[in-house]
């Protein structure tokens, strides 16, 4: 090929790279006419301030109302367990027996000791009566009317001692019955049958399981938050006291219990070690369904908040001065505004200030927004757009 060929072919070459990007020079878009975009869609939720109930969960452990170790008061041989073991029993119910013998001897001998006092009494009685009658005739000294008249007196001191006596023996063959001192659920048996047992030998124990007690602790803040809530409805009603002390129950399961407790008692003071408060909540337990040892949470109402919003905790979000939300305006503009938080709640998060009736807050659709926006609104009670 000659070298006129090679310059012909190289200039239609650049002939048509030329006219290809011209071409795509005229194709493409214009950037001044390039279609706006959509503002991006978020979803928002009406304020309306409101009182909200703080509430909060303490692990506790459930015991029996009343915990009563059975013991004898005298000493003997244990002759019967009358009680099956671990089963309820009655106040009253017989529980052991101790057996009688020596104390029904006792009883006897105290009877008749009785039995010789008083006919001691009587004889010093009868002499009393001749002495004064010989008294009275001069026939006797004075020394021996005051001698027959002292032996009245000690007789009848003889007689108070051996009824005295008497009643001992008597009250004593009473202890060899022993007798459940509540109703409640009885343990094992400390000693079988055929013991020698004594004053304060342990026998058994009887737990009272209606009412149910749980034990906890309150930390520092919270009793604190109670104390200041009794301060503030002594002047109020009954029934707001009475419903600052209501409890709630979370059995393990995370169950509410069905019954409501009562919040009866809080320690005076902050145990120094752990920086909380000893605390009771009792609680109904007819059908027994509550067991000693049984680990719960107990519900409590620490505080009440006026004039207050709660929202969903995904509506928060942060700024350079800490926590803030994002609110529209009437104008569907983002407002990224400053709030103060308050405690998470069961209906969410408690906004304490910073927000106010008939904001609208953005709850869902955050991502990539910023102050000033243009955005479309979605309300998040209806689900329709404004």
């Amino acid at each position: 090929m000659t070298d006129n060929n090679h310059r012909e072919s190289r200039t239609a070459l650049a002939a048509l790279l030329l006219l290809a990007l011209t071409a795509c020079g005229n194709d493409s878009p214009d950037s001044g006419s390039s279609e706006q975009q959509q503002p991006p869609r978020v979803t928002v939720s009406g304020i309306e301030l409101q009182a909200v109930d703080v509430r909060e969960q303490y692990a506790g452990r459930a015991r029996g109302a009343r915990e009563v170790e059975v013991r004898p008061r005298i000493e003997g041989i244990l002759e019967t367990r009358a009680y099956t073991e671990g089963a309820m029993v009655e106040q009253g119910e017989t529980l052991f027996r101790i057996d009688p013998e020596p104390f029904e001897a006792a009883v006897d001998s105290a009877e008749a000791q009785l039995q010789n006092a008083r006919a001691n009494l009587r004889q010093a009685e009868r002499d009393w009566e001749r002495v004064q009658s010989l008294y009275a005739d001069d026939a006797i000294s004075t020394r021996e009317r005051d001698a027959a008249q002292s032996a009245v007196e000690l007789a009848r001191a003889d007689v108070a001692l051996a009824r005295a006596g008497l009643r001992t023996a008597e009250i004593e063959l009473g202890y060899t019955t022993v007798e459940a001192p509540l109703d409640g659920v009885t343990s094992l048996e400390a000693l079988p049958e055929g013991s020698l047992v004594g004053p304060g030998d342990l026998l058994t124990t009887v737990t009272q399981l209606n009412p149910i007690h749980v034990r906890f602790a309150l930390p520092e803040r919270d009793a604190l938050a109670r104390r200041e809530a009794r301060r503030a409805m002594t002047a109020g009603a009954d029934d707001d006291v009475d419903s600052e002390r209501r409890a709630v129950l979370i059995l393990p399961d995370g169950e509410r219990y069905e019954r409501e407790g009562q919040l009866d008692f809080t320690n005076a003071s902050i145990d120094p070690d752990t920086g909380t408060v000893r605390a009771r909540a009792v609680f109904p337990n007819p059908d027994q369904r509550l067991t000693p040892g049984l680990f719960v949470r107990v519900e409590l109402r620490t505080a009440t908040l006026e004039d207050v919003a709660v929202i969903s905790e995904a509506a928060v979000t942060s700024d350079q001065d800490g926590p803030a939300v994002y609110t529209v305006n009437d104008d569907d503009q983002v407002v990224l505004t400053s709030v103060e938080l308050g405690p998470v709640v069961d209906a969410g998060q408690v906004i304490e200030s910073g927000l106010g009736d008939g904001d609208r807050v953005v709850v869902s659709g955050l991502s990539g927004l910023r102050d000033g926006i243009d955005v479309e609104v979605q309300d998040a009670d209806s689900g329709e757009d404004d």
